[in-house]
This record gives C-alpha cells, sequence and structure tokens, in this order.
C-alpha cells in the first residue's frame, strides 16, 4: 500500500509520530534504496521512538495482508496485462508496473471520494521533531539520517500526494518510481497510453475499491485478537 492508503488506518489517531511510522518504511526507501533497517525488533525507552517503531510494525502488518488479498492480486495482475502491450520494447517490468499502479490508484480514490485528508496527513508529519526522528534511525542502524531528513523536508513541502486526485498525474507518479531503477522508463506517448489505461481501470474499481481496506482491516483485527 501506499502512503494515503496506510493513512487511511490511522486517520483517527492523534499520535503523530505512530502515524509517521506507519508510511516511514516507503518514505525511506524513497530517500535512500539503499538503507534497510529492522526496527521493528528493537525496544527504546522514549514513547515517542517507541510510537514510530510501532507505527512501523503496522506498516508491515498492513502490506502482509494487503499483498495476500485477493483484490490485490486480481488487479495487480490484471493492470499487468493492461499495461504490458503500452510498455513493449522498454525495459520496465510489467508486473512491477501494475503491482505499483493498483496502490497508486488506490491512494486517488481515497481522495476523491473523501476517506481520507492529505492536509490531516502532512499535519502529522509536521508535528514530528526532527531530533526524535534522528533518534530513531541512528537507534534503527541508520549512519548518517540527514539523508533521510533533507528528503522528509521536501516531501512535507512539496505536497504532492494532493495530486494523486488527478489520473494523469499518477501516470507521472508511476513514471518517477521507474526512474528509480530504469533512468528513461518511457516515451512521451507510452506515458499518455498509460495515464488512458489508468483512468478507464479507476473506473472499473471505484464502486467496490473500498472492499480491500475492509479485508485489510478484519485481517488486522484477527491478528489482535490472536495475541490477547
Amino acid at each position: 500500500m501506499n502512503f494515503l492508503s496506510h493513512y487511511y488506518y490511522e486517520r483517527d489517531n492523534t499520535n503523530c509520530y505512530f502515524v509517521l511510522g506507519t508510511v516511514l518504511p516507503d518514505l525511506l526507501k524513497n530517500a535512500d534504496k539503499n538503507v534497510v533497517l529492522h526496527p521493528e525488533r528493537l525496544e527504546h525507552p522514549d514513547p515517542r521512538v517507541s510510537a514510530l517503531i510501532a507505527g512501523w510494525k503496522k506498516h508491515l502488518e498492513v502490506d502482509r495482508h494487503f499483498h495476500s488479498a485477493e483484490f490485490f492480486l486480481e488487479h495487480s495482475h490484471a493492470l499487468k496485462l493492461e499495461l504490458g502491450p503500452v510498455i513493449k520494447g522498454t525495459q520496465v517490468k510489467p508486473f512491477f508496473l501494475g503491482h505499483i499502479a493498483i496502490e497508486l490508484l488506490l491512494d486517488s480514490l481515497l481522495i476523491t471520494t473523501g476517506e481520507v485528508a492529505p492536509d490531516e496527513f502532512y499535519d502529522h508529519l509536521n508535528a514530528c521533531q526532527d531530533d526524535i526522528i534522528t533518534e530513531f534511525l541512528r537507534f534503527s542502524g541508520m549512519d548518517d539520517p540527514e539523508i533521510f531528513l533533507s528528503f522528509f523536508a521536501h516531501f512535507k513541502r512539496d505536497r504532492y500526494l494532493h495530486t494523486y486526485a488527478e489520473t494523469h498525474h499518477i501516470a507521472y507518479a508511476l513514471k518517477r518510481i521507474c526512474m528509480r531503477v530504469w533512468p528513461t522508463p518511457f516515451t512521451p506517448a507510452q506515458e499518455a497510453a498509460i495515464d488512458a489505461v489508468l483512468i478507464t481501470y479507476r473506473q472499473k474499481i471505484v464502486n467496490n475499491y473500498i472492499d480491500v481496506f475492509d479485508v485489510v482491516g478484519e485481517g488486522l483485527a484477527s491478528d489482535t485478537e490472536k495475541m490477547m
């Protein structure tokens, strides 16, 4: 799941550090793809750092349920098949594109149907103190937290998640993600064709997309019951 899809489960949470923790794994990958941390195995005496760790754990739990959900398996595969001919001749893997595309479409739908408010999400991120984030990152094993803090400052300032309300920006976001692996993934014509596929596909799932959030929520509730 992408940023706002993770936030969906914390939209009533008042702990900004927990909210940040639920998106930190993906933020960190965006900041430096070579950094691999496993704070879910750690404990820290500061409750704010502990909240970041707990949020990180929640992220892993949500992704585990989402990636095994029938909705994800069905629609990531369908998008792979629809996008495959469009990107023929490129180095981009269709299964990778289908995986990312369905996650970005879900974020888009959460915005346009009013399930989440991006500004409230950013308010949580802005409320977190850099020194607490730095302590979390150093404690988790990151040698140079400034790499993340610099990226994080840009992420908060740019507020680009708002653009997901418009489908053509999703195609652009897909291109930017692919550029981390393949420097020039698509031609302008291919990008326009990807946009056309996403516009049509978005309409296919708009009436039932929320079902996957319910399924994942049920999985999380079941995990909680088992731990009691």
